[in-house]
């Protein structure tokens, strides 16, 4: 049977862990390589390593700090960010990514998708996605949220697909950070115009939320305030959905 995967996301900004509410106010949350090492030593079933601000601010991924983390960890390993050209997808991939995730330049670039997936596979290819309702619909931002698309959500993931994504990292920016429980509204919209995995972000609080969002059929969960707030451990949380009677893979 397969099992869901629970996903600690680090969002990276200059070298240090940080979380914040609805993409703003940030506040400082630890070193990504240890934070790494713990979740994954702890039953993390993946990572995603989000640099928040490399788009922004035109910076490089580092590369010097993908390579330690991997060194560190026996898990997959999904790393996004500021990623721009086939060549530096190869270079994270090098240091020890097993997945990229792109975002704002899959929504300049669409072709890029289809690149990377035809060079490396598109098991490999993440298409990240942040999304905010708009009365009767959802719409796509890109730059860290910062900067309205005309993208309306189904239309950008179908795109997103036909190009080559493998699996899309999607983002509900109206619950990100708010730990309200996940936006399963516009979970249940996107399944219904992709046939590819997805991963669900934004909302968790307590393990009543991922509990609900397990149920309703999502089978991966990223997981950020929750954890880095120390409010539960990745075996505390496990051991209680399985003693709800939630299958979920066991950490250790």
């Amino acid at each position: 049977m397969y099992l869901p995967r629970i996903i600690p996301c680090l969002d990276v900004r200059h070298g240090r862990v940080v979380k914040g509410v609805k993409f703003l106010d940030l506040i400082d949350s630890g070193d990504p390589v240890e934070l790494a090492e713990h979740y994954a030593a702890t039953g993390a079933d993946e990572l995603v390593w989000l640099d928040i601000v490399a788009t922004i601010e035109d910076l490089q991924l580092a590369t010097d700090l993908i390579f330690k983390a991997r060194r560190r960890i026996d898990i997959p390993l999904t790393v996004g960010g500021g990623i721009r050209t086939i060549e530096q997808v190869e270079a994270l991939l090098t240091a020890g990514a097993d997945k990229v995730s792109i975002n704002s330049q899959a929504l300049a670039e669409p072709a890029l998708v289809s690149k990377v997936a035809r060079r490396f596979g598109s098991q490999c290819m993440v298409v990240a996605v942040d999304a905010r309702r708009e009365g009767d619909h959802w719409q796509v931002f890109r730059h860290g949220g910062r900067t309205r698309t005309d993208w309306e959500l189904g239309a950008w993931l179908r795109q997103a697909e036909d190009e080559g994504a493998g699996e899309f990292l999607l983002t509900s920016m109206d619950a990100d950070g708010t730990q309200q429980g996940y936006d399963l509204p516009m979970l249940d919209f996107a399944h219904q115009h992709i046939h590819r995995p997805l991963i669900a972000s934004g909302g968790a609080g307590s393990v009543d939320d991922l509990e609900q969002a397990l149920r309703h059929g999502e089978d991966a969960l990223l997981l950020a305030s929750l954890l880095h707030q120390g409010s539960i451990s990745i075996p505390g949380l496990k051991a209680e959905l399985i003693r709800r009677g939630v299958p979920v893979r066991w950490p250790i």
